[in-house]
């Protein structure tokens, strides 16, 4: 086969290569599908995962927003105050209402007492390198003062190295933030 294949040996016998190989193999397409999927595989499974990724990133969003807003109901009606919860203990009640896609160690809880709702911040906690800030407080408020109950998570991210980039943060991750804004019940107490 190496003799036929050899320029040499085309030039001395004056035959051609298309002589000498049959038609039938130059119509041979048999592998044609296969190099066809290896090209287009990882672009289709790259857009798959994106979007896999995206949906779980809006899951994890609305499980949080779910947790935040459920537990934010023991501030308002003053259950938080009269069993004198701390930042851990509120923490502990958001973790309870939290799914496998949220890791109750990564999430962060900011509670603060504002004086009117145009002193509300909605900035996201980052500084100006877009690292997370995780300076947060807990002041639940007395009776029928308004709450801003915050709760932010960092989520994790497998396709941002594709091109199909959600990070927002500096470490690759996305920041999912949810908010509740209430006034407090008037407590009996």
């Amino acid at each position: 086969m190496k003799l036929l294949l050899n320029k040499a040996f085309f030039k001395r016998s004056g035959a051609s290569f298309s002589r000498l190989m049959p038609r039938k193999l130059f119509r041979d397409e048999s592998g044609a599908t296969a190099v066809e999927f290896g090209i287009v595989a990882l672009p289709f499974f790259a857009i798959i995962g994106a979007i896999l990724e995206t949906a779980l990133v809006m899951l994890a969003g609305q499980v949080l927003e779910s947790a935040v807003l459920d537990s934010s109901r023991l501030i308002r009606t003053g259950v938080a105050k009269k069993e004198a919860y701390d930042l851990a203990t509120f923490k502990s009640k958001i973790c309870d209402k939290l799914y496998v896609l949220v890791k109750c160690d990564a999430v962060y809880v900011d509670v603060k007492t504002i004086s009117n709702y145009s002193a509300i911040d909605l900035s996201r906690p980052v500084d100006s390198s877009g690292n997370f800030l995780t300076n947060f407080n807990f002041l639940p408020g007395n009776s029928s003062e308004i709450v801003v109950v915050k709760g932010f998570y960092q989520f994790p991210l497998i396709f941002s190295n594709l091109g199909l980039d959600l990070s927002d943060l500096p470490n690759g991750k996305r920041l999912i933030g949810s908010t509740s804004v209430f006034l407090n019940e008037p407590f009996p107490w």
